[in-house]
């Protein structure tokens, strides 16, 4: 049921009622710095006027068009994070009404994978992917073994804590029950058995792992396997043809072995996130400060960026020793001083922007039709509403993809390199899928 208005009192329905705090937001939050933003609307730095704790906001409106569509999808994503428990899942703090817009609040974490990618302009170190596959294991095994699937694993959505805690995030795109049939994630990591799920196909959390196979090649390598194709050759490849493995000789065993026992095309050979978690790459020794280390390295490299880089990534700086961000004429000296003597020290020419804001929830559902045409694939028309051979098992020669309208695309700050925009003109090819109609041409 949609409120007739979001004054306090408004909602009839007291199950409703219960998900939502009475309170005025503006009265209970303060500080509010933009982060990122996307058609949904935004994600804010905020601190709470009473406890002097600092949260992160998604702010998410259900008016103007498919107002009832996108109560829906707040309403479905607010229960999902009011179940979660879990250390490695990002904590939700509640959510309040005003003005036709929910305030979801969480905790705030400094950024994503990645952001650091982002910021660093290169792979991660082996230890360091490690320690955020732990991490990202540790969430996946929670959600799984309550039946739930995220669905939509990939960098962007592995967030960071102050104290090197990693969250998965962004639920936007996860599935309360598992088996599932429907067809979401974001194509270059997506599962071959989503990829080919009819109404009648089912897949369950191993969709998770294959996604976690690619974040891991992602982190490796900086982009994800097929990143240079448009997004319907992509998911045909991906479909069709041998799983993608790590290019570099200089990973180890342990690393090239985790890769591949994820991306078995076969879901039922694929190990479950409990399995991995005894996996020797996650589970030999490293420093507890490995993540700490990198997440102050990352702080450092921000400090140095131009100063256009430097105003996209200063999100990461924000919750230092005061918990706070600075004061703008603060933030003005710094600007001013990586303008002056710093403008390229790391260049900006990262392979993959951002996908996810701190809260790493900006590509939450929504339920506009805006068009989105690939330009590197003219025919493949994508549309906006969320949650990616012969030798593969799933294949059928005769087999109809009947997929139903929509492509949610990512929506994510705009983290643009100045140079390689060729590889990610349209911002399409990030799209985080909740409900394809991909023509069926292109599959058969």
């Amino acid at each position: 049921m949609m409120p007739s208005s979001t004054r306090k009192g408004a909602l009839k329905d007291p199950e409703l009622a219960e998900l939502f705090f009475k309170d005025d937001p503006e009265d209970v939050f303060c500080d509010l710095h933009e982060i990122g933003h996307g058609s949904f609307g935004a994600v804010y730095f905020a601190r709470n006027s009473y406890s002097n704790e600092v949260v992160a906001i998604k702010k998410m409106s259900y008016n103007g068009k498919q107002t009832t569509e996108k109560w829906q999808d707040i309403i479905k994503e607010v229960k999902f994070l009011g179940q979660l428990r879990h250390p490695n899942t990002i904590e939700y703090k509640g959510c309040y009404l005003k003005d036709n817009t929910a305030w979801l609040v969480m905790e705030y974490c400094l950024g994503s994978a990645s952001d650091l990618l982002e910021v660093h302009k290169k792979p991660l170190q082996e230890v360091e992917i490690a320690a955020i596959t732990h991490g990202a294991l540790l969430g996946l095994a929670y959600l799984h073994s309550h039946n739930m699937i995220h669905r939509d694993i990939k960098a962007g959505n592995i967030l960071l804590t102050e104290l090197g805690q990693v969250k998965l995030a962004d639920f936007g795109s996860a599935a309360i029950a598992s088996p599932a049939n429907s067809f979401v994630g974001t194509p270059y990591w997506m599962a071959p058995e989503v990829i080919l799920a009819m109404d009648e196909g089912q897949y369950e959390g191993k969709v998770d792992i294959w996604s976690l196979g690619i974040t891991c090649i992602e982190l490796a390598e900086r982009k994800p396997p097929l990143f240079n194709m448009n997004a319907m050759s992509a998911l045909y490849h991906i479909a069709q043809n041998d799983s993608p493995t790590l290019q570099s000789n200089e990973w180890s065993d342990h690393f090239r072995s985790f890769v591949d026992y994820c991306l078995l095309k076969i879901p039922q050979d694929r190990p479950s996130s409990g399995e991995l978690l005894r996996h020797d790459f996650v589970r030999r020794e490293r420093s507890p400060r490995i993540l700490l280390d990198l997440i102050q390295r990352t702080k450092d490299a921000v400090r140095e960026l131009d100063n256009l880089q430097y105003r996209k990534m200063k999100k990461i700086l924000y919750q230092e020793k005061h918990n706070g961000p600075m004061g703008e004429s603060q933030e003005e000296e710094e600007d001013s001083e990586a303008a002056s003597g710093k403008m390229n020290s790391l260049g900006s020419n990262h392979s993959i922007p951002s996908t996810s804001v701190s809260t790493g929830s900006q590509s939450s559902s929504v339920n506009s039709m805006q068009e989105v045409l690939d330009d590197g694939c003219s025919e493949m028309t994508m549309m906006h509403p969320q949650d990616y051979g012969p030798d593969s098992p799933h294949h059928k020669k005769d087999h109809q993809y009947n997929w139903d309208d929509g492509i949610h695309r990512d929506h994510r700050p705009e983290l643009r390199p100045s140079s390689q925009a060729q590889n990610y003109k349209n911002q399409g090819r990030f799209a985080t899928i909740k409900s394809a109609s991909l023509v069926r041409k292109h599959m058969d």
